[in-house]
């Protein structure tokens, strides 16, 4: 049976539900296709019996001012609290506390988009290539490298400094230094879009999985699979959310899209621009917050601890829920480290993150397994749905990043964050902005 409707959305994550919203206001009925079995897309809080703190297994910070979040959690009177805290590092000498972010910046600030792009690495060579040995350098050098692939989950190699001095400027104006949560989670702002679509009464197909897209000039179909089976869709425009690895994916690969006929070979040309980050990350909880007694320097303990740095090959970097004081950390494991973690069952993770925290900070391995309440985590790598973590530019990605959002034929449409133009890639409030600008184009054409 084929069923007609005016747009259909694929994909049910921040983007393609705020697209959906700003279409049906405009009076267009909205068919939303999601291949999982919820909303959200990388956005996917849990809610843990006892444990007051919410479980953040996808995105988690909200990432300066950003207004497409802040504005309606406020408007909703949802709790917002700003990270704080004081950040360590584990260095030869023990934990210390540091001012990471002060030792690199030297380096970040010599990035520059008037002369041609290279990679960070290429970069840092050029401009820094430390014939001396100085360990200063190289010292400020590591810790740029450690920050890019691990803020970006992004391969040192590969990431374009023309990306990241955009992203830098686009922090700039928000406030990015800033780092805030939902206090309940980002469970606040999904249930806020949740409401929005009932009351608009846009229809939600879940264990939605599109196999392929058949289109002409302002006409299209879809070809689903669900648990009754296949069905076929007709519409007027599609737009496209998918995570960037989705659209990447081969032919055959579980999650994968075949668009019939093939996209130009600009747009093609955009996608090979991007790449997704690897990470892994695992939260803890434990029945008490045994850092609070820890006193690594003199009489100064962890307890005011946020960000626990090192150059630990499982995870380098922990966070706790600071200023909330609940009994969670959390482990990231960005670039070499997560594609290690990758594949790997919850033990083998979970047995990893314990071990990498008590090294770190110098607790018997035992002690901190028996105060171990719960381990959670999500594999983003091996989801056929997401195939990484978010995305970010490769050298020359600048001047795809109009490409990559810009619809075909007035047929195609395409959001999320990958095709944020602004440098704001592998945000939430990017991936929301990009739904708006893209409901916006598919007004001007169909209305």
């Amino acid at each position: 049976m084929t069923e007609t409707t005016p747009v259909i959305i694929v994909g049910a994550g921040v983007a393609g539900l705020s697209a959906a919203i700003t279409l049906a206001e405009a009076g267009l009925a909205v068919v939303i296709l999601e291949a999982r079995d919820r909303i959200g897309g990388r956005v996917y809080t849990q809610h843990v019996p006892g444990c007051a703190a919410p479980i953040e297994l996808g995105a988690e910070f909200i990432h300066g001012k950003a207004p497409e979040i802040l504005e309606p959690l406020q408007k909703a009177g949802k709790q917002i609290v700003e990270v704080e805290g004081t950040n360590w590092c584990v260095t030869p000498q023990g934990l210390t506390s540091c001012d990471f972010f002060s030792d690199i910046d030297e380096i970040l600030d010599k990035m520059d988009d008037s002369s041609p792009d290279e990679s960070f690495l290429d970069f840092l060579e050029r401009c820094f290539p430390n014939r001396e040995n100085d360990p200063r350098i190289e010292k400020s050098k590591q810790g740029a490298i450690s920050y890019v692939s691990g803020f970006n989950a992004a391969d040192p190699a590969l990431v374009g400094v023309h990306w990241l001095v955009q992203e830098m400027r686009a922090e700039e104006k928000m406030e990015g230094t800033r780092a805030f949560r939902p206090k309940h989670g980002y469970d606040d702002l999904l249930e806020l879009l949740r409401q929005r679509t009932r009351d608009l009464g846009i229809k939600i197909q879940t264990n939605t999985v599109v196999e392929s897209i058949t289109w002409k000039k302002s006409s299209a179909q879809l070809h689903a699979r669900n648990t009754d089976g296949t069905v076929t869709l007709s519409t007027s425009a599609v737009l496209i959310t998918v995570p960037l690895g989705v659209l990447k994916a081969r032919p055959g690969e579980l999650g994968a899209i075949q668009i019939t006929p093939a996209l130009p070979a600009e747009k093609a040309g955009a996608f090979d621009s991007a790449e997704m980050g690897e990470v892994i990350r695992v939260v803890l909880r434990f029945r008490e917050r045994f850092w609070d007694s820890l006193r690594p320097s003199g009489d100064k303990t962890l307890s005011d601890m946020s960000f626990l740095l090192s150059d630990d090959q499982w995870f380098p970097t922990w966070w706790t829920t600071m200023p909330e004081k609940h009994p969670v950390i959390t482990g990231w494991a960005p670039f070499l480290a997560g594609r290690r973690l990758s594949g790997k069952d919850q033990s083998f993770v979970t047995q990893r993150a314990v071990e990498t925290l008590s090294r770190l900070m110098g607790v018997d391995a035992d002690t901190v397994e028996k105060m171990l309440q719960g381990s959670y985590f999500h594999d983003w790598q091996s989801d056929p749905f997401s195939r990484g973590a978010y995305s970010y530019g490769k050298v020359g990605a600048v001047d795809a990043q109009r490409a990559l959002a810009a619809p075909i034929e007035n047929t195609l449409f395409f959001a999320g964050e990958a095709t944020d133009s602004t440098g704001n890639n592998g945000t939430v409030h990017g991936a929301i902005a990009s739904g708006h600008r893209a409901a916006h184009e598919i007004l001007q054409v169909l209305r």
